[in-house]
Parts: C-alpha cells; sequence; structure tokens
C-alpha cells in the first residue's frame, strides 16, 4: 500500500530539511493519491524535473514506495516551468516541491 501523498511530501520535506537541502512545497494536491514533481533549480541557469516513474520500470511487486523518473534534466528553469504547467493542465491535483541546490541534491528514489 502506498503512503498517502501528503505524509510523504511532508516527511520528504523534513528530510530534506534534516540535509540541509533547501526545500518549500510551492503547490499542494490531492491528499490522497496526488502527483508529485520535484523541480531542482541548481542556481546556475539549469534546473531538473522529476516525477513519478512509470510502473513498469519497477516491479510490481515492489515494497508501495514511491520511485521517480528524471523528466528533464539540464534545462532552463523555464523550460522546466513549461513542463510543469503542461503536467498542471494534465493533472490539476498535482503536487510540486521546489528545492534549490547547486548540487542538485534531491533524496528522491529513482527508478531504474
Amino acid at each position: 500500500m502506498r503512503l498517502r501523498s501528503d505524509f510523504w511530501v511532508s516527511a520528504h520535506l523534513r528530510r530534506l530539511g534534516v540535509e540541509g537541502i533547501p526545500a518549500v512545497l510551492r503547490r499542494r494536491g490531492s491528499p490522497e493519491a496526488g502527483a508529485i514533481f520535484v523541480k531542482v533549480d541548481r542556481l546556475d541557469g539549469t534546473a531538473d524535473l522529476y516525477g513519478p516513474a512509470p510502473q513498469a520500470l519497477f516491479e510490481a511487486e515492489d515494497s508501495g514506495d514511491r520511485r521517480f523518473a528524471a523528466l528533464v534534466t539540464g534545462a532552463t528553469p523555464l523550460d522546466v516551468e513549461e513542463r510543469l504547467t503542461k503536467e498542471i493542465r494534465f493533472d490539476s491535483d498535482l503536487w510540486i516541491i521546489e528545492i534549490d541546490d547547486r548540487e542538485g541534491r534531491h533524496s528522491l528514489e529513482l527508478a531504474e
């Protein structure tokens, strides 16, 4: 069973804070099952965007943890914003976490 989106986001923001990674909740989505997107601004004119990984990228017997995939990497922050706008048009119940980190740290579990 997957953890509710609001609990996961709260825990992830807390984890980032403990690791010294500046992050804010930019958009609140559906508490139960809203998709979660993470924008990482590298503060050098580039940004990355991570979103829910397709279920096909990891096993069905997985523990139910959320996995993410890189959707946009090394793009301008404007390009990332355009992608987020498209995602919001598709699903208005999504969450957005924004991280400002020169090293690009995000502490997400990425699907392989």
